[in-house]
């Protein structure tokens, strides 16, 4: 399905979608599944995002695009990180950037708790690299974004934060399962990696060379999820997605 005929396909009248969530009629397609980690259909933000309830789900292209990490060749200098907020956000701000190197930097993915059984410098010195995943449809960012802030950007569809839709609720950072969303608290926007458009300065940076730019595979299912999601999306949308999948 391309973008141009989204709006013709998966628009939902808002008496259909009352009327499917009133009969209860639950389809597979409606439970988000990232990385074999099942979203809840319950949440504490499920009023807020009801409000675009009638909305169609936006059905994204597949990126063609994406950075894989080796952490083997990782030495922890984070020069990715700065990179990549000197080239999109105009400062050193490594705490926003779209690279994650320093929260993994001594004890690995899974935390302290893992002491010196775990990764990282205190552990057996395997440093990972966290990156976006341009995760596959559905997308989870995209998906629960009130503003449909998050699209493909052509060429290479990467999935991108358009800051004039956005209006800095951070639901995106909760629907992902490895917080990869960036916010910028300057400007109150949310941000995520869009590939430089075809040219990561992440990639450019290593010194290591522990960064390639390659054709995009699915990572979801190779990566264990960091955090559980707690943004969810109500029925009524999900019904949406699954009426326009069956078009």
């Amino acid at each position: 399905m391309t973008m141009d005929t989204r709006d013709d396909r998966c628009t939902v009248t808002e008496e259909s979608a009352a009327s499917r969530e009133a009969k209860r009629l639950v389809s597979r397609r409606q439970f988000l599944k990232l990385s074999g980690v099942s979203i809840i259909a319950a949440s504490a933000l499920g009023p807020v995002l009801a409000r675009s309830a009638t909305k169609p789900l936006i059905i994204i292209e597949q990126a063609r695009g994406i950075v894989i990490a080796d952490a083997t060749k990782c030495v922890g200098c984070r020069r990715c990180e700065l990179a990549c907020t000197e080239f999109n956000d105009g400062k050193a701000a490594p705490s926003m950037a779209r690279i994650r190197v320093n929260r993994n930097l001594n004890f690995g993915s899974r935390g302290i708790q893992m002491g010196q059984n775990g990764q990282g410098n205190w552990g057996n010195g395997l440093i990972v690299q966290d990156l976006c995943k341009q995760c596959p449809d559905p997308v989870p960012c995209a998906n629960v974004c009130p503003k449909d802030a998050i699209f493909a950007k052509p060429p290479l569809n990467a999935r991108v934060v358009d800051a004039e839709k956005c209006t800095g609720c951070r639901m995106c950072q909760r629907a992902c399962p490895w917080e990869m969303m960036s916010f910028d608290e300057d400007r109150q926007k949310a941000t995520k990696c869009f590939l430089c458009d075809g040219k990561p300065r992440c990639v450019e940076a290593c010194p290591a060379e522990a960064l390639v730019y390659a054709s995009w595979s699915d990572l979801t299912r190779a990566t264990p999820p960091r955090v559980a999601p707690t943004a969810v999306i109500p029925a009524a949308k999900a019904a949406a997605r699954n009426d326009c999948l069956k078009k």
